[in-house]
């Protein structure tokens, strides 16, 4: 008797912490996990989404006083110079502070790559003209890079990651949970054992 109260206790233990740790994570992740899911559909489906890259330009001319700050010496992937930098954000919205440039006799080149789309400035050394384009792929492409972590930086990265855990511990209680269930349930092995394979017979078949 004292064992069957034992096991008995021992079951609520566990379902009790395995439901917070479960509602927990799943509350944690629901948004992502849409996010995911629904960028996963527009990713697959990515060739049958019609999106016009939308481009702008922009010209300027660094102020004389700064031009002896763009024909110093630089190491070849090093960046503008923070004075240039700030007269770049602040005249023309252009923000390249902590990219890489690429520096070449005559230019210097600094990429401005982010979710859903692109962008360059190119600044003569010499004269001080520059020129910047943006291309910007509409709010799919941009979701769709944030699916990809693509050029998200470091915050999003580290939510990628936080996410990432929180969706692990989400799928592993839930499987404990199954589990514990699966006594009163003959379907749930069945099922759980269908969800694996699947995707294994998919990429033996078809995924070469």
């Amino acid at each position: 008797m004292q064992s069957v109260q034992s096991s008995s206790g021992a079951r609520s233990f566990w379902l009790k912490h395995l439901y917070r740790w479960h509602w927990i994570s799943s509350a944690i992740c629901l948004i992502g996990m849409l996010l995911f899911a629904a960028t996963g559909i527009t990713l697959n489906n990515a060739e049958k989404i019609e999106s016009n890259a939308v481009i702008s330009k922009k010209q300027g001319q660094v102020p004389k006083p700064l031009l002896p700050r763009l024909q110093a010496e630089y190491a070849d992937d090093a960046p503008l110079p923070s004075v240039i930098a700030d007269w770049l954000a602040g005249s023309l919205g252009i923000e390249t502070a902590g990219r890489k440039a690429e520096w070449s006799e005559d230019e210097v080149y600094v990429s401005l790559p982010r979710p859903g789309g692109d962008a360059w400035v190119v600044i003569d050394r010499e004269s001080g003209s520059l020129n910047y384009e943006l291309t910007e792929r509409g709010w799919v492409s941009y979701f769709n890079d944030l699916h990809k972590g693509r050029n998200t930086g470091l915050a999003w990265s580290w939510f990628l990651d936080i996410f990432s855990i929180t969706a692990l511990i989400f799928a592993i209680t839930g499987l404990c949970l199954l589990h514990m269930h699966a006594g009163n349930r003959p379907l749930t092995w069945p099922l759980v054992a269908l969800g694996m394979v699947m995707p294994l017979i998919l990429v033996i078949l078809f995924i070469h």
